[in-house]
């Protein structure tokens, strides 16, 4: 086992629901001091993970947060997220705040935590989605933000370095409490599994062990990388289309 984050401070952001408490819970039981910064509050208290009220969309409040803190070792960038909003169907001003929730406040809290990063030679993990590498219908502005934070998180990687790695997780789906929502219920997560070649969904534990091992020494060499958590992607709908062709024609 990689005893590398023991005793190491590390600050998640949205450390409190879904896809963030796992990556909290996973770096306390890697022994880290783990601090999970939310608007609201966890359902339920993690063993090793201290809540902080934050909302990352106020940058006073965010330096502020990070300035009474007596050091920082890790940083993820998780908060985000976006309903299902067609581009057509809302106003600009909406779109514009889904990008700021998952562009704009994790440049706000890396910049606010650069100089503890910088004297712990510390680590940044983006947490990216796929959507930043495909279209993204139903959630275009959300895509958008992400790609954008994968460029951002290459360009940390080359203006930081030495001192501070920067990589990114691109995320695919995930199997969250809010996922029978989402995906039309056990019958729908049944279906959207069969797309994926590893043959289901990622849990928020799976995302959690990978953001371990980029803020580990393991990854002492990596920074600048964008790391798959997607189960191997997506199964090419042609694929199945072909295949009922040629039933077809039999």
């Amino acid at each position: 086992m990689d005893n590398s984050l023991r005793g190491r401070t590390v600050v998640v952001t949205g450390g409190t629901r879904g896809v963030g408490a796992g990556i909290a819970r996973a770096f306390a039981q890697a022994g880290a001091q783990v601090l999970a910064c939310a608007r609201r509050p966890p359902r339920q208290p993690v063993d090793g993970v201290e809540f902080t009220p934050l909302d990352l969309r106020d940058p006073p409040a965010v330096r502020a947060f990070f300035d009474a803190l007596p050091g920082v070792d890790v940083l993820v960038n998780n908060a985000g997220g976006t309903p299902h909003r067609l581009l057509a169907g809302t106003d600009a001003e909406r779109h514009a705040r889904v990008i700021e929730l998952n562009l704009l406040t994790p440049l706000t809290a890396s910049l606010a935590a650069y100089e503890h990063l910088s004297r712990s030679r510390g680590a940044v993990v983006m947490i990216g989605s796929v959507s930043g590498s495909r279209p993204s219908p139903g959630s275009a502005a959300y895509g958008a933000a992400k790609a954008g934070l994968e460029n951002l998180a290459g360009s940390m990687a080359v203006e930081w370095a030495p001192r501070i790695r920067v990589n990114t997780l691109v995320v695919g789906m995930v199997r969250t409490e809010l996922a029978p929502l989402h995906y039309g219920g056990q019958d729908g997560i049944d279906a959207v599994a069969r797309t994926v070649p590893l043959g289901r969904l990622a849990t928020p534990s799976d995302v959690g062990a990978a953001a371990v091992f980029l803020a580990s020494d393991a990854a002492r060499y990596i920074s600048g990388a964008s790391l798959l958590v997607h189960g191997g992607g997506e199964r090419p709908a042609f694929l199945d289309a072909a295949t009922a062709n040629k039933e077809d024609s039999r």
